[in-house]
């Protein structure tokens, strides 16, 4: 048997990856100014600026670090330097748009979360709401798991769903994802940042 012991009177340190899609970061942010999320934001990382303006406003540090194919080690690199020189626990990938390479997930097991929409896998590759839609989908939702070597596939933390009819046109059919993207990466960082979540081979078991 292995086991931890955690003091329930510290704060997680969170570090927040992104790209441009604000939604994550902006229910997550609220929720650790209004008291919900206890933990700890020392900076927010990014590979476009887009989202300055949202970290300026909660007053936490914006780090842009862009990457390209030839400099994702690099950028990766800083990365990892970041979770280092700040202790960071737990990495969120909050709508953040890059593929994560060996170099980070294989350093950081258990302790990068992504989020994902429920329709993959029946279908990937270019307008998932748009296939939706075409193929009368009558449920939609999202999966928010750990990060592993293998592309949306690792553990899953937590999942959200909604029924949704004919009258859901792929727009809409977007705007519901996003809010249950929001839910479902919320829930699985407060459960993370709680201890609540025990890997147990490929899946997890959580505690509410």
């Amino acid at each position: 048997m292995t086991w931890e012991l955690h003091d329930a009177g510290r704060r997680p340190v969170l570090l927040l990856l992104v790209s441009k899609f604000g939604h994550c970061l902006n229910d997550l942010l609220y929720r650790h100014q209004t008291g919900s999320l206890v933990v700890e934001i020392p900076v927010i990382v990014s590979n476009h600026p887009d989202l300055k303006p949202m970290a300026d406003v909660c007053r936490i540090p914006f780090r842009h670090l862009p990457v390209t194919r030839d400099t994702k080690q690099e950028q990766e690199a800083a990365v990892l330097d970041i979770v280092e020189q700040l202790g960071v626990d737990l990495v969120v990938l909050a709508r953040y748009m890059q593929i994560l390479t060996p170099l980070l997930v294989d350093r950081l097991p258990s302790r990068i979360i992504n989020i994902h929409h429920g329709l993959l896998p029946g279908f990937e590759g270019a307008a998932p709401h748009r296939q939706a839609f075409d193929h009368g989908v009558k449920v939609i939702g999202a999966t928010a798991h750990y990060v592993s070597s293998e592309l949306d596939d690792g553990p899953i933390i937590e999942q959200t769903t909604s029924r949704i009819d004919h009258s859901a046109d792929p727009s809409r059919i977007a705007a519901m994802t996003r809010d249950l993207k929001c839910l479902a990466l919320a829930r699985a960082v407060q459960w993370h940042a709680e201890h609540r979540v025990l890997r147990n081979g490929p899946k997890t078991v959580v505690f509410n």
